[in-house]
C-alpha cells in the first residue's frame, strides 16, 4: 500500500473588484505551497510586483525538505530573493519606483507547515470549531491598537487603515518577515486572502468557511460576498484543506509520467506551453546547436553563431525564464490567479535582464532530477560598476540631504535658544528662554526663572500681552521688562530698546497741569495710583498704547 502523507486540496479565485480598472493580487495555490500576494504603486507596478513575487516562488511547490525547518528557511530566503529582484525592476525601470506587494505564504512540509508574513493580507486557521487570524497586520491602525491608542472596532473605519508599515518592494533591501512554523493536522482548513476580503464581516467569513465543505464553493462564495458589498479593491482567496494524499500523487509521480524536461537553453515546452508562446519569442527558442538551420552536423558559421549566442539577445533569457516556468506549472497540479496568471499566460514575465531571467529559471530547475544546467551570466563587469555606483550615488546624496536636514534644525533650534521672553508660568511673570512657539509636539522655549510678581496683581492688559508673550532680544532685557513692571505696572513695555518715552517719562517731558480722568489711560476697576508713583504722558490718550500699539 503507498505511504501516505499531508498534502494541501486547494482552491484560488481572484477578483478585480467593482471600482479598480486592473488587479493587482496575484496568487498561487499547490499540493505543498499557498501564496497570496497584493501589489501597490498605483497604474505602474502593483501587478509587477504582486506577479514576479509569486512566480518566483512558484519552484517551493515540493515536499522533501527534511525535519530541520529548512522549508521555513528556504520560504524566507526565496522571500528576500523575490525583494532584491524587485528592487533590480525599479532599477531598470524608473517608472516602478514606489510598487511595492505584501506576501502571506505557506509551505507544508510533512506534519510542519512554514508561515511567512509581511503587509496587511491575511491568514486564518480553521481547527475543530476554533477559527483565528494566524497573521498580524503591519498597518498604522494595528500598531495604534497594539499601543491601545485605538480600539479593534474603531480600526474598520480609521482614515488611515490601509496605510502599511513593512512590504516588499524598493524601500527596504531586507524587510522584516514574520516567521514561523505550525504543527499541522488533517483536516484543519487555512484561508490565506488579500485586504479586499475585510469588506465582508468577519462573522460572514467565519461562517462561510466553517459551512461550505468544497474549497472550490467556499472560495467563489466569499468572491461573491465581497462583490455583494461592493467591491472597491481587487480581492483574491486560497482555501486550502490540510488531507492526507498518496506519496505518488507528489509532483514527482508527475516527473515519472512524462518525457525529462529539456536544459533550459534549449527551452523545449509541452505542447500545452507551446501553444500559449508568442510566435516572435518561440521563433529564438529553437535548438541552440542550429543543426536544422546549416544542415552541416552542427557546424555553424560565424554569422550563424553570432545570431544563436544566447548573450548577444537580451529578450532570450526572459522567453526561457517564461517557457521553463510554463514547464513547471505544467508539471503538477496547481491554480494560479490574478496578475501572475496574466504574465505567465502572455509570457510578459516580469524580468530585468537576461541574467535575472537565467537566475529565475535556474531556479525552477534545482529540485529536479535533471542534467546540470550551466547558465552564464550575461552581465558584464562594466554594468555592475555601473550600477553600484549609482547605488552609491543615490545613497551619497540621500546621507547628504538627511544631514542638511538635521543640521538645518539643529541651528534653527540653537537660535531659538539665544532668545528671551517674558510670559505668564503658575499664575506669575516669568523670564523664558526660548520663543513663544511650538514644533509639534516639542516646545521651544523654557522657565528661565519665576519672578514674585503675581498675575492677579497686574491690569488686565498687562495679563494678556504676558500670556502671549512679550519677546526680548537678550536676558538683560527682559529682566528690564520684569523691573518696569515690578515699578510701574500700568506702563506700556514693547521692550527696554524700545523708545523710553513708552515705559518712562522723557526728559523734556511737560507734566499737564491738571490731569483729567478722561486723560488718563487707566483700567476701570483699578484704583488711581497716587502722583508719587504716576507719570504723566507727555501726550495725553483716551487709550492705553499698549492695546493699540500692540
Amino acid at each position: 500500500m503507498p505511504d501516505t502523507q499531508l498534502i494541501l486540496r486547494y482552491a484560488a479565485r481572484s477578483d478585480v473588484g467593482r471600482l479598480r480598472a486592473k488587479n493587482d493580487d496575484s496568487a498561487y495555490a499547490g499540493r505543498h505551497l499557498a501564496v497570496v500576494a497584493d501589489g501597490m504603486g498605483g497604474h505602474a507596478g502593483g501587478d509587477v510586483a504582486s506577479a514576479s513575487t509569486v512566480l518566483d516562488l512558484v519552484h517551493l511547490d515540493h515536499g522533501g525538505y527534511g525535519d530541520s525547518g529548512e522549508a521555513g528557511t528556504v520560504l524566507a530566503d526565496e522571500i528576500q530573493t523575490a525583494n532584491s529582484l524587485l528592487s533590480e525592476l525599479v532599477a531598470t525601470n524608473p517608472k516602478l519606483a514606489g510598487m511595492g506587494t505584501t506576501v502571506t505564504a505557506i509551505l507544508l512540509n510533512g506534519t510542519k507547515l512554514a508561515f511567512a508574513h509581511i503587509g496587511d493580507s491575511r491568514a486564518y486557521r480553521m481547527r475543530g470549531n476554533k477559527f483565528e487570524q494566524m497573521s498580524v497586520d503591519h498597518t498604522f491602525v494595528q500598531r495604534l491598537i497594539n499601543e491601545g491608542r485605538l480600539r479593534p472596532e474603531e480600526a474598520e473605519t480609521h482614515p488611515h487603515k490601509n496605510v502599511l508599515m513593512r512590504v516588499l518592494g524598493d524601500v527596504d533591501a531586507s524587510p522584516e518577515l514574520d516567521l514561523t512554523s505550525f504543527d499541522v493536522e488533517e483536516g484543519e482548513r487555512w484561508l490565506l486572502c488579500s485586504d479586499g476580503l475585510n469588506y465582508v464581516p468577519h462573522p460572514i467569513v467565519e461562517r462561510t468557511v466553517r459551512e461550505i465543505e468544497d474549497p472550490g464553493e467556499c472560495a467563489d462564495k466569499l468572491i461573491a460576498l465581497t462583490l455583494a458589498a461592493g467591491a472597491p479593491d481587487n480581492v483574491t482567496v486560497i482555501v486550502a484543506d490540510i488531507v492526507a494524499g498518496k506519496a505518488d500523487d507528489d509532483e514527482s509521480a508527475v516527473d515519472d509520467e512524462k518525457p525529462p524536461a529539456a536544459p533550459a537553453a534549449a527551452a523545449t515546452v509541452t505542447a500545452s506551453a507551446a501553444a500559449r508562446t508568442p510566435v516572435t519569442s518561440a521563433s529564438r527558442a529553437e535548438s541552440p546547436t542550429g543543426k536544422e538551420a546549416s544542415g552541416e552536423d552542427g557546424e555553424l558559421g560565424e554569422d550563424e553563431a553570432a545570431r544563436h549566442e544566447v548573450p548577444t539577445d537580451p529578450n532570450l533569457g526572459a522567453h526561457l525564464s517564461a517557457e521553463v516556468l510554463r514547464s513547471e506549472l505544467d508539471s503538477r497540479p496547481h491554480e494560479l490567479v490574478g496578475a501572475a496568471a496574466a504574465a505567465a499566460e502572455s509570457g510578459s514575465l516580469p524580468s530585468v535582464a537576461s541574467r535575472t531571467a537565467a537566475r529565475r529559471a535556474a531556479a525552477l530547475l534545482t529540485h529536479r532530477a535533471e542534467p546540470e544546467v550551466e547558465v552564464e551570466d550575461t552581465e558584464t563587469e562594466a554594468d555592475t560598476m555601473r550600477r553600484q555606483l549609482r547605488r552609491w550615488v543615490r545613497l551619497i546624496l540621500a546621507a547628504v540631504v538627511a544631514v542638511a536636514i538635521v543640521l538645518g534644525l539643529w541651528l534653527g533650534y540653537a537660535w531659538t535658544q539665544t532668545r528671551y521672553y517674558v510670559g505668564a508660568y503658575n499664575n506669575h511673570v516669568a523670564i523664558f528662554n526660548g520663543v513663544s512657539q511650538t514644533l509639534g509636539p516639542i516646545s521651544l522655549s523654557k522657565v528661565y526663572t519665576t519672578t514674585d510678581i503675581t498675575m492677579n496683581s497686574l491690569p488686565d492688559f498687562q495679563k494678556q500681552r504676558l500670556q502671549a508673550g512679550v519677546p526680548a532680544t537678550s536676558l538683560s532685557e527682559a529682566q528690564d521688562i520684569v523691573a518696569n513692571l515690578r515699578t510701574n505696572p500700568e506702563s506700556c513695555f514693547n521692550s527696554p530698546s524700545g523708545s523710553p518715552s513708552s515705559a518712562t517719562p522723557s526728559a523734556s517731558a511737560t507734566p499737564s497741569a491738571k490731569p483729567s480722568a478722561s486723560a488718563t489711560a487707566i483700567p476701570p476697576g483699578h484704583p488711581s495710583p497716587s502722583p508719587s508713583a504716576t507719570h504723566p504722558s507727555s501726550s495725553p490718550s483716551p487709550t492705553n498704547p499698549c492695546l493699540g500699539g500692540q
